[in-house]
C-alpha cells in the first residue's frame, strides 16, 4: 500500500469556483448552498458539495486526511466522504453550530435515504484529523486532535461499496455562506481497523 503522493491524481466531484490544489494538499473556498443529503425527515434532495477523490478496489486500507478551517455560518462543514453516486455515499465532518459548540457529524446514505449521527465538540478546535478504514463492504471513521490518538465516530455499511470506491475529502456550505478549508496530511495505509475475531476482545 503506498501513500497518496501526488494530489494531482484526484478528480473533482462538484468543483467549487475557487480551489487550490498544491503539492500535498487541497484548499476548497465552498460556495454558498451546497451540500450531500437525500430525502430522510425533510425530504431535501441535495448533491452539490465540493469533493475530490480517489478511486481504489482495494478492499482493505485506512485514509488519513488533516483538515483547517474557518467556518462563517451554521452548518459549514467539512471532512471526509465516501462517494459512489447521489443515492450511495458517506460524509464524516466537522460542522460548525454556534460560538461555543460544533458536531463531528456523520451520515450514511443508502440507496437514497440519509441518516444522521452527531456528538459535540468545542467550537474552538478549529483543525482535526480524521481516519477512515474499509473492511471490504464495511467502513470505520474516527476523528483526533493531534493525529496520534484517534476516537470512534462511526461504523457502517454500504451496499454499493463491495467493488471500487471513491473516497477523499468534502466541504460545503448549506446557507447561503462560503468558508475555507484546507486538507492536508492525506496518505493510504494498510488498513489499521483490526479484523471482528481480534477486535472482539476490547469491546
Amino acid at each position: 500500500m503506498s501513500e497518496i503522493t501526488n494530489i494531482k491524481n484526484g478528480t473533482w466531484i462538484k468543483p467549487p469556483e475557487k480551489f487550490i490544489l498544491g503539492e500535498d494538499s487541497v484548499k476548497i473556498t465552498t460556495n454558498p448552498n451546497t451540500g450531500f443529503w437525500q430525502k430522510t425527515y425533510c425530504g431535501l434532495k441535495n448533491d452539490n458539495a465540493h469533493a475530490f477523490v480517489f478511486e481504489t478496489y482495494e478492499k482493505y486500507f485506512s485514509f488519513y486526511a488533516k483538515v483547517k478551517f474557518d467556518y462563517k455560518k451554521r452548518f459549514d462543514q467539512c471532512g471526509v466522504v465516501i462517494y459512489q453516486n447521489s443515492n450511495n455515499w458517506f460524509k464524516a465532518s466537522a460542522e460548525y453550530e454556534n460560538e461555543k459548540i460544533q458536531k463531528l457529524c456523520s451520515v450514511v446514505t443508502n440507496n437514497g435515504f440519509s441518516d444522521l449521527a452527531s456528538q459535540d465538540i468545542n467550537a474552538d478546535i478549529k483543525e482535526l484529523y480524521f481516519r477512515l478504514s474499509r473492511r471490504h463492504n464495511d467502513f470505520l471513521t474516527e476523528w483526533s486532535k493531534d493525529g496520534k490518538e484517534f476516537y470512534r465516530m462511526r461504523m457502517f455499511h454500504l451496499f454499493q461499496g463491495c467493488k471500487k470506491v471513491s473516497f477523499g475529502i468534502y466541504a460545503s456550505s448549506p446557507l447561503d455562506s462560503s468558508f475555507e478549508a484546507e486538507f492536508s496530511n492525506m496518505r493510504l495505509t494498510e488498513c489499521v481497523w483490526e479484523e471482528y475475531r481480534t477486535a472482539i476482545t476490547n469491546y
